[in-house]
């Protein structure tokens, strides 16, 4: 089944790179890149994907001045020097597959994981501060690389980090209170609902009958998988667990929203933050905001105590931890060579993959009703792969 999985993965890559050697082909005239409607991750690191697409796009028409021709012609020239489009890609996209696809089995791990007593690792604001701190770290030293951007607004970044980590956090109590990893990060994907209901709702936007249709596969999916686990194929998903990735999924619509004030406020400022200006700050508050909030819930000093009791658990915390990392500046490296329509296929199909290895390398076992739910979501996700890909998808 390893075999399977890794030649769909050989595939993808593929589709990948001739997907990328045509847009290389074609970049001075199809500069601008639509923006997603919206992409999947359980973590992963979703909401901070999106803000990187976002500032990647500003990057490369603004950082240097001067006209957008002459940016165009300026960014052409630098990704045709150096390594081939397609080793590039292989190094991108290898590097993302590879970091959160480890980063996604070990953050089921650590929830899985029971001590020697019985007891389990519950501590997930902990866990979002030791995730946080990694970032800032490897944030911090690129900023000093690329060097750092001056008057950003706080304020903005603070209130978007602090949306960010609650989010996170969500999904990881989902998690820890019995929700299925696979479920769970299905169901992440589908967090584009919130952010059209409160469009709709607020903003009086209006949506394809395709994107209502890619939601509801997804959703629908989501509870299909939910609901067709066989008997002794694992803990049921609790309900306290799916108020938790509910609770993450608003979150997301939330987050969305301060992103989009985040953008305004920086070019309100006239301010142009490169991508580690983003790692950097977004993490730093969102360490801070984790940091107070586990501490008032007393999850330091037991997460601590817990981690020092089981040194197999921190040591896949640890590794956690550096994998969000490493997966960052693996998509700051694709951003800074690719569209971020290849960004988007990367992380999309990467969800996927995450799924289908959790299913096989995990123990969970699933009925034919739920592979049915695996296929109706990952159908959702892969329509709107396709829609963005084909030029298609509806800007919101």
């Amino acid at each position: 089944m390893r075999l399977n999985t890794s030649s769909l993965s050989t595939l993808v890559l593929l589709a990948i790179a001739s997907l990328s050697t045509t847009s290389a082909a074609s970049s001075s005239s199809q500069f601008a890149v639509p923006r997603r409607a919206f992409v999947s991750k359980i973590d992963t690191k979703e909401q901070v994907v999106s803000q990187l697409e976002t500032s990647s796009s500003s990057l490369l028409t603004n950082t240097r001045g001067g006209s957008s021709t002459d940016d165009a012609a300026t960014t052409t020239m630098a990704k045709e020097t150096g390594l081939p489009p397609a080793a590039k890609l292989l190094i991108g996209a290898g590097g993302i597959y590879g970091a959160f696809l480890y980063y996604g089995s070990l953050q089921e791990d650590v929830f899985r994981y029971t001590a020697a007593d019985g007891t389990q690792f519950k501590q997930a604001w902990f866990l979002q501060v030791l995730e946080a701190l990694a970032n800032v770290l490897v944030g911090f030293v690129g900023m000093q690389l690329t060097g750092a951007t001056k008057n950003i607004p706080q304020m903005a970044f603070a209130i978007s980090g602090a949306s960010q980590v609650s989010a996170k956090a969500c999904t990881s109590l989902a998690l820890a209170n019995g929700l299925s990893f696979p479920v769970a990060t299905l169901a992440k994907s589908g967090k584009m609902a919130p952010v059209m209901l409160g469009s709709l709702i607020l903003g009086g936007a209006t949506y394809t009958l395709r994107e209502y249709l890619q939601v509801a596969l997804i959703i629908g999916g989501t509870a299909v998988v939910s609901m067709g686990k066989k008997k002794g194929g694992g803990s049921a998903s609790s309900l306290m667990g799916v108020a938790y990735i509910i609770l993450s999924l608003v979150l997301d619509g939330v987050t969305a929203g301060f992103q989009k004030r985040l953008k305004a406020e920086t070019a309100k400022a006239g301010v142009k933050p490169k991508p580690y200006d983003f790692m950097f700050w977004t993490n730093l508050y969102m360490c801070l905001t984790a940091m107070v909030i586990s501490g008032g819930l007393g999850e330091v000093g037991t997460g601590l105590a817990y981690c020092a009791g089981n040194p197999e658990i921190l040591e896949k915390i640890i590794k956690f931890a550096i994998c969000s990392a490493v997966g960052q500046s693996f998509i700051f490296y694709t951003i800074a060579n690719f569209d971020p329509l290849i960004l988007s296929t990367v992380t999309t199909t990467r969800k996927i993959f995450s799924v289908l290895l959790s299913i096989f390398l995990k123990g969970h076992t699933l009925s034919l009703t739920g592979w049915t739910g695996i296929a109706m979501a990952c159908s959702g996700i892969l329509s709107e792969m396709h829609a963005k890909m084909s030029g298609k998808a509806k800007a919101h």
